[in-house]
């Protein structure tokens, strides 16, 4: 194990012009635990629970057998600085769909495109790669930004689940939305 992580820092799985996406290694607990406590992260992706250290280890550890969930690490081509997290969770073989969520961990790296790129990236992955019909994701209403970067990269908003999230002493809607493989194709592979 201790030869897989050290080299997963390095190795790039998905490259873009400014960022890659690469697997996420027991070296990264640290950082990812750092991510998981940002009061803004917390707020934009309305996550409550707490976490520990040796709660994201063995997180990471469980990973490993888990063929349901891919969870990358959003890195900086220029640097390999770690900049946030990129995932297709419940994938569904048979159905051929999965769920997507996107962190970027620092005001300094948001709006500047980093998490337009690793999703376009994410996108080849599961279209492409996995096969995937249908990529769907939840977004809070409150998170305008994330918005507008989804709507960007092909999502379409398919509904609104009312008062879903209580957080900061008020209940937000969550917006649903998502792209099919269809609608990808059209936008990113036109001859």
């Amino acid at each position: 194990m201790d030869s897989e992580s050290s080299n997963s820092s390095s190795f790039r799985f998905l490259t873009g012009e400014r960022v890659y996406l690469r697997p996420i290694g027991l070296e990264d607990a640290e950082s990812y635990y750092r991510m998981v406590l940002n009061p803004e992260v917390r707020r934009l992706t309305g996550t409550q629970q707490p976490f520990t250290l040796e709660g994201i280890r063995s997180y990471i550890e469980s990973l490993s057998g888990d063929r349901s969930t891919i969870l990358l690490i959003i890195a900086l081509s220029e640097n390999n600085e770690f900049i946030g997290d990129i995932a297709l969770l419940d994938i569904d073989r048979t159905n051929r769909k999965a769920s997507m969520r996107i962190a970027i961990e620092s005001d300094k790296h948001m709006g500047k495109g980093y998490g337009s790129e690793a999703i376009r990236l994410l996108l080849e992955y599961g279209f492409g790669f996995l096969n995937l019909h249908r990529i769907e994701l939840q977004v809070f209403g409150y998170n305008e930004r994330a918005i507008k970067a989804y709507e960007k990269t092909g999502f379409k908003q398919e509904g609104v689940q009312r008062d879903v999230l209580f957080y900061d002493h008020c209940y937000h809607d969550a917006i649903m939305m998502s792209i099919l493989e269809d609608e990808y194709r059209e936008m990113y592979h036109q001859s």
